[in-house]
């Protein structure tokens, strides 16, 4: 059966890809720690060949233990795949409780009963910290994205009063005769063009003096 809701392989492969997975982890994270630890335990002139002993012998089992513990999870989550019909938490949350308790079976009734509650806590709030993060992340996807754009200044564009021709032509005229600059600047502009028409037109009725003849008589 397909897992919509994760990532994760469908549950008969599932068994095998966690305890590859879970073998990894702990032979990774079980030869740092004993490799760590050797070197500190090793007399001086030896840490590096006691570090490397202490990986040897202890990687192994701790990689083992991690796998032992990811096949028996996939294994019950798998079955409360196929008893419930479908995937929510509430399958990893069962299924660490029983890995838990039949880990701890053979140190009596009181043992795993202990360690299947702290299976099903450790599982609960794993899930739980899980969908809460869904949820924010999903929150900062669905925020939509406002951008202030400047609005144009059109009259009647978004609920802008419209302005009349009339208005218009009296601001204009209002722009125009404001200040006394202005005003100076237009009258030096009018004599301008005044004085400049006067010239032309001098020059057109001035008439031509005489050309003198130098026939002989």
């Amino acid at each position: 059966m397909g897992t919509p809701e994760t990532s994760r392989e469908p549950c008969p492969d599932r068994i095998l890809d966690d305890i590859g997975g879970a073998f990894a982890m702990g032979a990774v994270g079980g030869s740092a720690f004993h490799f760590l630890k050797g070197v500190y335990n090793s007399p001086s002139g030896a840490r590096l060949v006691g570090g490397t002993q202490a990986v040897r012998l202890n990687a192994p089992r701790v990689g083992g233990s991690f796998a032992v513990w990811g096949g028996l999870f996939s294994a019950f989550d798998c079955t409360m795949v196929y008893l419930r019909q479908k995937e929510d938490p509430w399958n990893s949350i069962v299924a660490g409780a029983a890995t838990g308790g039949f880990l701890s079976m053979r140190q009596g009734l009181g043992a795993s009963a202990r360690s299947a509650v702290f299976g099903g806590v450790l599982l609960a709030l794993i899930e739980g910290a899980g969908i809460m993060l869904n949820r924010m992340l999903s929150g900062q996807q669905q925020m939509p994205v406002i951008i202030d754009e400047p609005q144009p200044n059109i009259p009647g564009y978004m609920g802008q009063a419209p302005v009349s021709a009339q208005a218009q032509a009296d601001s204009s005229s209002t722009d125009s005769g404001s200040g006394w600059l202005g005003g100076w600047w237009s009258k030096t502009k009018e004599s301008e063009s005044t004085s400049s028409g006067s010239e032309t037109k001098i020059l057109e009725s001035f008439d031509a003096p005489p050309v003198p003849n130098f026939e002989y008589k």
